[in-house]
């Protein structure tokens, strides 16, 4: 059985001999925020970290969470599995988080998990879409996302019946979720009758794609999909297009940021490129007056940071109804119950996955933005 570790608020009390009067300190909410926040996928960090901070101020501003005041704390894990680890054993021992947002990376948010599982931390992920993050049984971990095995099921479904691709090649980073997505979208064409004409793996942080390329070219895929993230959809999109294939270039929701057109060199480049990604919450009514804050400091609250924004909403749901910060009773109060957030009603089955996904499909356009179809 896991060990739990119980925190609760504290009053301090001070006696002022002079004056006879008391006054009383309450204890913070301490609140891990772990992702990228340096690296190649920094971006994605940079936007947990906005959507985060600015749903911790207005909720802090609406008097906090049973009586006291969010803090948060940054936890770096640059998308490494054991950085991963490490700062979760920090959040846990050093910092005595009560609650995590994170990982973005499903390869770092698996390992992580089961530090805050043994240590009774209900932890939320805004991206990790892998299906092992709630397919292990640990109770206090959930997403503000949908799973691969449903964005895959779209991909499939759209390269078929919207791009009518008969060949297509299949290409991921190797990474659990990379490569687990990729996975899940061949599955779907598989269901659809579609074997991929090529299938092959490249390595993060590589730079030079051209014999990739030369691949891609003598297979004559009229599509490649891409299971990965920015740092090496960028480029590949870019030598694709320098060596005259024009495939069409289809990947997922790690690419969902602006830097996706800084690594390739440019909205020539990402002009046309399609991802999955879930329904985009800046239009909806719930959070019209959020989103104004951000774009009124210069920030536009695009990818990730509204859904670090709704995971630190549930948080506090989950805590105020829990009537205090124990994990596994905050865990139980939210499966059973629908949180309001900037992204609308959420609500989560008994593995810690959203009741609805609602992936679509988007497309760059010429001026380096994406848009959903």
């Amino acid at each position: 059985m896991s060990q739990k570790i119980f925190r609760k608020g504290f009053l301090a009390l001070a006696v002022s001999t002079a004056m006879g009067a008391s006054s009383f300190t309450l204890a913070d909410v301490v609140i891990g925020v772990a992702g990228p926040h340096t690296g190649p996928n920094a971006s994605f960090g940079e936007q947990y970290w906005r959507g985060a901070t600015q749903a911790a101020e207005d909720i802090n501003a609406a008097g906090g969470i049973n009586g006291e005041q969010i803090k948060l704390v940054k936890a770096d894990d640059a998308c490494e599995p054991k950085q991963a680890v490490a700062v979760a054993n920090r959040l846990v021992d050093s910092d005595k988080a009560v609650g995590v947002i994170g990982h973005f990376c499903s390869s770092s948010t698996i390992p992580a998990s089961e530090v805050y599982d043994e240590a009774g931390i209900i932890a939320i992920t805004p991206a990790s879409t892998n299906p092992q993050v709630t397919e292990r049984g640990l109770p206090g971990m959930f997403r503000m996302c949908g799973r691969d095995d449903q964005q895959g099921v779209v991909a499939g479904d759209y390269l078929v019946d919207k791009l009518k691709a008969k060949k297509i090649a299949v290409i991921h980073d190797k990474d659990t979720y990379g490569q687990g997505l990729a996975d899940a979208t061949k599955a779907q064409l598989a269901k659809r009758g579609i074997e991929p004409v090529l299938y092959e793996g490249l390595t993060r942080g590589e730079k030079d794609f051209n014999a990739l390329v030369t691949k891609i070219r003598s297979a004559g895929a009229e599509v490649v999909y891409f299971g990965g993230c920015h740092p090496e959809a960028g480029p590949l999109v870019r030598q694709m297009r320098e060596q005259g294939v024009t495939a069409a270039f289809v990947s997922g929701d790690c690419v969902v940021t602006d830097e996706m057109v800084t690594t390739a060199g440019g909205p020539q480049y990402t002009k046309g490129v399609l991802m999955t990604f879930g329904a985009d919450p800046r239009q909806l009514a719930e959070g019209k007056a959020v989103i104004e804050k951000f774009r009124a400091n210069g920030f536009e609250p695009e990818g990730y940071t509204l859904y670090a924004y709704a995971s630190v909403q549930a948080l506090a749901a989950a805590f105020k109804g829990a009537g205090g910060s124990e994990g596994g009773k905050a865990s139980e109060w939210l499966k059973a119950n629908s949180v309001d957030t900037v992204m609308g009603k959420k609500s989560w089955d008994g593995k810690g996955d959203l009741q609805v996904s609602d992936y679509v499909m988007y497309e760059w356009d010429d001026k380096g933005k994406y848009h959903q179809q």
